[in-house]
């Protein structure tokens, strides 16, 4: 099929006659032309609510048969008694029953004969009046389905994917768990658009790479792009357990008494080394973007530190370089939910892209922004595409300083080393409050203060030249805004808001299924430095990001850090910083020895996406703005905690 390489340019409308009969059927208004929202015109409590299984065509459990997902559905009956045909939205999850979905963590209920009554989050409550059918899968091995978690793997997106399969006729679903009596969806027009955030959205990214057919457009929400990437940084560790860890936690307990030979396995693939394996080839979605056929309306927090920005970065650019369509919003948060923290504009953006993903209406969503970024709390600016057309990836240097271990970032090539000891007490907020001194545990690297702002938008990757002490050291880079400011608390319980006790309503409710959820608002804090961009490595990777080596102490290595997008404003009178140092306290794993490692500047640089390129920089750093604010003396966030976190709402 041709590529598409613009936001603007979109599948084909319906035409005239089409647009009509959708006019016809699916708003109260046909004889005004055709429809540019769809209204809630149907009966949410007399919806028609069933259960199909849907055979995966795979055996993960190993029991002879295969295995059945069970997909709970929540329609209008209106159409289906007229005999019309609906789009489905679609949210494949592997936490209905385990663990809870949303702010209030809530799961799927059902009553007597088997119905779901209460469907989690307000995707049912919202659209179901509105023409479309919702669709909750359990992924095998989690609630009433059989299989076996296989954390992100082909058990994983074949649950979802046959079931957009059943959806468009090319497979098999029942009525029952076990029996033969089939099912059709003869109800639906088979447009399918996957949501979810976090395992849910990942499934989506990972459906989408299979090209399936029918798949009309995901909406990934704070989500994994590549299953490795959510364990290690070019080999460091980002969590003291592995996949089987996460596939135990979300099991449903049948599951977990007959699934020991896939648990065995996930913990074979995933060898703490930080080494590539099939495995990860396997829950790697962006070798696939190729196949992407479906839209992309992609969702992350700037400051989310569950799911890291690595894999916003990495799938947007490949869905970039594939003409795939997308759109894209970043806020200030950690790992929630837009719902929580933009709830009315994100519930208006949402029905109006599906509305044309899915209807096909004419609406202008189109013709809007690419990118919506938030700033400030609830202060949200817009760019036409993303990231913007005149950003250009920029080396910035390190060089020496007049004091030790405190140095100077420009575009000039630096001289000498400097060194520090790796401590793993200490963090990146520890790095930055003590970036004008010099400290034993980093090396700090600054621009003078900005007499303009300086945007950066996109990935930097950072390439240092070090000598260990020891045979195992790992690295970190982080990039700073020094100044104060007044950010959300990505750092707190609830990663940058706060829930609140009254309600807002979304959509019809039932008695088993209230369209009313907690109000939240933003969670601020005071801050004297901002760190906006991080990236790790076990420097025995210097070879190969696929497989470490033993290192040589005494001996200098070369390595590129990948650093996490991100669209950040350092404003005029701010200082821009580079901090190279060992391990970041809590968000990587720390080797097993205590190195010093020496950092030739020579050799060392950050490729820096900055909007206006390397005279964006010249022009802001070179400038002589009045005296810098007070900035790192106040500190930035606590240090954030990622200890025994899993890709979902439970924080």
């Amino acid at each position: 099929m041709p590529k598409r390489t613009r936001f603007t340019i979109w599948r084909p409308l319906a035409t005239a006659a089409t647009a009509a009969l959708l006019a016809a059927f699916l708003t109260p208004s046909a004889a005004h032309g055709a429809p540019r929202e769809s209204r809630p015109v149907y009966s949410y409590e007399n919806a028609i609510r069933e259960s199909v299984w849907v055979d995966t065509g795979l055996d993960g459990d190993g029991d002879g048969r295969t295995d059945r997902v069970a997909v709970d559905i929540v329609r209008p009956r209106e159409p289906a008694a007229q005999g019309r045909r609906i789009p489905v939205i679609m949210d494949a999850s592997p936490y209905y029953s385990c663990c809870g979905r949303g702010n209030e963590s809530q799961t799927k209920t059902y009553d007597a004969a088997g119905h779901v009554v209460q469907m989690p989050l307000f995707y049912d409550n919202y659209f179901v009046p509105r023409g479309y059918a919702f669709v909750g899968v359990d992924l095998a091995g989690t609630n009433r389905s059989d299989g076996c978690v296989d954390v992100g793997g082909r058990s994983d997106i074949q649950s979802a994917k046959a079931v957009v399969d059943w959806l468009n006729g090319r497979a098999k679903g029942y009525t029952t768990r076990t029996g033969a009596t089939t099912a059709k969806a003869s109800w639906t027009d088979g447009s399918t658009g996957m949501i979810g955030k976090s395992w849910d959205g990942t499934i989506a990214n990972g459906v989408a790479a299979t090209g399936v057919k029918g798949l009309k457009t995901i909406v990934p929400i704070s989500s994994i792009s590549s299953w490795y990437d959510y364990y290690f940084a070019k080999g460091a560790p980002l969590y003291d357990s592995g996949p089987d860890w996460l596939a135990d936690y979300v099991d449903s307990p049948d599951a977990r008494a007959r699934c020991a030979a896939v648990q065995q396995k996930l913990v074979e693939g995933a060898p703490r080394t930080g080494d590539w394996t099939p495995q990860w080839t396997e829950r790697d979605y962006v070798k696939d973007a190729a196949k992407v056929r479906a839209s992309v309306f992609l969702v992350h927090g700037m400051q989310d530190l569950n799911v890291r920005t690595k894999h916003l970065g990495q799938w947007w650019n490949a869905l970039a370089k594939n003409g795939v369509e997308r759109k894209i919003w970043l806020s200030q948060t950690g790992h929630v939910d837009p719902f929580d923290y933009r709830r009315t504009e994100w519930v208006d953006t949402l029905h109006r892209w599906f509305d044309h993903e899915l209807l096909g209406y004419d609406n202008g969503i189109d013709h809007e922004p690419m990118a919506d970024i938030e700033r400030h709390p609830d202060q949200w600016s817009t760019s036409a595409v993303w990231p913007p057309r005149d950003t250009a990836t920029t080396t910035l240097r390190p060089g020496r300083g007049t004091t030790a271990g405190v140095g100077t970032l420009g575009l000039r090539t630096g001289r000498g080393t400097e060194t520090f000891t790796d401590d793993p007490k200490l963090s990146e907020t520890d790095w930055a409050a003590h970036i004008d001194e010099s400290t034993p545990g980093k090396a700090g690297f600054l621009t003078a203060p900005l007499s303009r702002d300086l945007r950066v938008s996109g990935s930097s990757t950072v390439t240092v030249t070090v000598t260990p002490t020891t045979p195992t050291a790992h690295l970190s880079a982080v990039l700073v805004d020094l100044g104060p400011d007044i950010i959300r608390d990505y750092a707190d319980s609830g990663e940058g808001i706060t829930t609140l006790t009254d309600r807002t309503c979304w959509g019809a409710s039932t008695t088993g299924d209230s369209a009313c959820f907690r109000a939240t608002q933003a969670k601020k804090t005071d801050v004297g430095s901002t760190v906006f961009s991080r990236g790790w490595a076990d420097l025995g990777n210097y070879a190969s990001d696929r497989k470490g080596l033993p290192l040589t102490p005494g001996r200098a290595y070369t390595i590129t850090l990948d650093l996490a997008a991100t669209d950040h404003v350092v404003p005029k009178g701010h200082r821009l910083a580079l901090i190279v140092a060992g391990t970041d306290r809590d968000l990587i794993d720390p080797p097993a020895d205590t190195p010093t490692l020496t950092v030739d500047l020579s050799r060392t640089s950050a490729r820096v996406p900055l909007v206006g390129g390397a005279a964006a920089f010249d022009r802001a750093a070179s400038g002589s703005p009045a005296a810098a604010p007070g900035s790192a003396a106040r500190g930035g966030v606590r240090t954030p905690h990622t200890a025994h976190r899993v890709p979902g709402d439970v924080r």
